[in-house]
C-alpha cells in the first residue's frame, strides 16, 4: 500500500522552510498576511516582500514577488542539515536525471534549485539569515498570530510514485488516504510532527497549500472576523472545522491571488520509530473532516501552478464528496 522508506536517506531535508510565491500587487498582498494571518515583515524590497513568523528565527519562510506572471508559485523551499549535503543532493538529483542547478539568492547561504519527478520545484538551503524570535512581543501580535510555516500539499497525477520517490529521500507517512488497494494521498514529515509534505493524487504538480501553526482556537477565529472586517469574507473558502487525519482545529483562506493558506493548531509528534502510519478510507466521512460540512468543490479541485512546469491529469479523476454534492444530496432526500 505504502511505498518503502529508507531511513538512511543520502542526503538529509529536515523540514519545510520556506514558500515563493508571485503575487499581481504585493502591497495588497502584504496587508493579507500581517493583518489577517499575523505574519512580520523581516524585509521588503524591490518588489520582494520577506515574512515570517513570530516565533521562527530564520529570516523568512513566505517570499512574496510580484510577478506579470499570473498567481504562480515559484518554489517550495526544504532545508538540510550540513552545508555539505547540497553536494549530495546535486548527485542524487542529477543521477536521475532531474534538473538541479546552483543559484544565488538573497538571505541565504548556498541554494540548489531541484525538480522531483512530477515537475515540483523546490529549493534547498542548509543556511538562512536569522532575526530575534517575536513571539513574546505582544505589542506587536496581530492576525492569527501565525508561529511558524509547517507544511505543504502538493496534488500529483500519481501519488504513489511521487510518495515513492520522498520515501527515498528519508520521507515518513504518519497517515495516509486510501480507497482498496490504492494509495489516494499520504501526510509525510521530516521534523518528527504529521507531515512537512502532504502528496495527494490530482491534476499536478500543483501547491495546493500551504500551512501556518497558530496557537489556539482563538486565532483561528480571528482570522475569519479579520477577513470579514476587512472586506474579505470570501477569502474563508474551509472550515473552521476539525481534520479527521492530524487531529487539528483548521480554517482555509485564499489570498488576493488565489493562493490558499491553512491555519492550524498544533499536532501530535510521529518521530519513534515504533509508530506505524494511520489508515484512512478516503469515502469515510470521518476522512472528510471530524466534524463540519465537507470543502466546497474548489478546495479539491483548484490550486497554484508552479511557475513553468506543465500539469498532467492522474489516470482516473477523483470524485469526492463536495459541498455541492452533499448539498444536491440532502435536497433529493428532502
Amino acid at each position: 500500500m505504502l511505498p518503502p522508506v529508507n531511513l538512511r536517506p543520502p542526503f538529509n531535508i529536515t523540514r519545510a522552510s520556506h514558500v515563493i510565491l508571485h503575487v499581481a500587487d504585493l502591497a495588497r498582498s502584504k496587508d493579507f498576511y500581517v493583518k489577517i494571518a499575523g505574519l512580520v515583515v523581516s524585509d521588503e524590497s524591490d518588489g520582494v516582500c520577506y515574512l515570517r513568523g513570530l516565533a521562527e528565527a530564520c529570516h523568512h519562510s513566505l517570499v512574496l514577488v510580484q510577478s506579470p506572471k499570473g498567481a504562480t508559485c515559484k518554489r517550495i523551499g526544504m532545508r538540510v542539515f550540513f552545508d555539505e549535503e547540497l553536494e549530495l543532493a546535486h548527485q542524487f538529483f542529477t543521477a536521475r536525471n532531474l534538473p538541479a542547478a546552483w543559484a544565488e539568492v538573497p538571505h541565504q547561504g548556498r541554494t540548489l534549485h531541484v525538480e522531483d519527478p512530477a515537475g515540483t520545484k523546490i529549493e534547498l538551503c542548509a543556511r538562512m539569515e536569522t532575526r530575534p524570535r517575536l513571539h513574546l512581543k505582544r505589542e506587536i501580535f496581530a492576525g492569527a498570530q501565525a508561529q511558524s510555516l509547517d507544511h505543504y500539499q502538493l496534488l500529483a497525477p500519481d501519488a504513489f510514485a511521487l510518495c515513492g520517490f520522498y520515501g527515498e529521500l528519508g520521507f515518513r507517512s504518519s497517515e495516509y488516504l486510501a480507497h482498496g488497494d490504492k494509495l489516494l494521498g499520504s501526510f509525510m514529515y521530516r521534523k518528527g510532527t504529521v507531515l512537512d509534505l502532504a502528496v495527494v493524487e490530482g491534476q499536478g504538480p500543483r501547491l495546493h497549500h500551504f500551512a501556518y501553526l497558530v496557537p489556539g482556537a482563538d486565532q483561528i477565529f480571528a482570522a475569519c472576523d479579520l477577513a470579514g472586517n476587512y472586506g474579505l469574507a470570501d477569502s474563508v473558502e474551509r472550515g473552521p472545522g476539525r481534520h479527521g487525519p492530524g487531529g487539528v482545529l483548521f480554517v482555509y483562506l485564499r489570498d488576493p491571488d488565489g493562493h490558499r493558506i491553512e491555519l492550524f493548531t498544533d499536532h501530535y509528534r510521529t518521530i519513534d520509530i515504533e509508530i506505524e502510519p494511520v489508515r484512512w478510507e478516503a469515502a469515510s466521512l470521518s476522512t472528510r473532516a471530524h466534524w463540519g460540512l465537507p470543502a466546497p468543490a474548489r478546495w479539491y479541485f483548484e490550486a497554484t501552478n508552479f511557475d513553468g512546469s506543465p500539469v498532467v491529469d492522474p489516470a482516473v479523476r477523483p470524485n469526492p464528496e463536495t459541498l455541492e454534492s452533499y448539498a444536491q444530496k440532502l435536497s433529493s432526500q428532502s
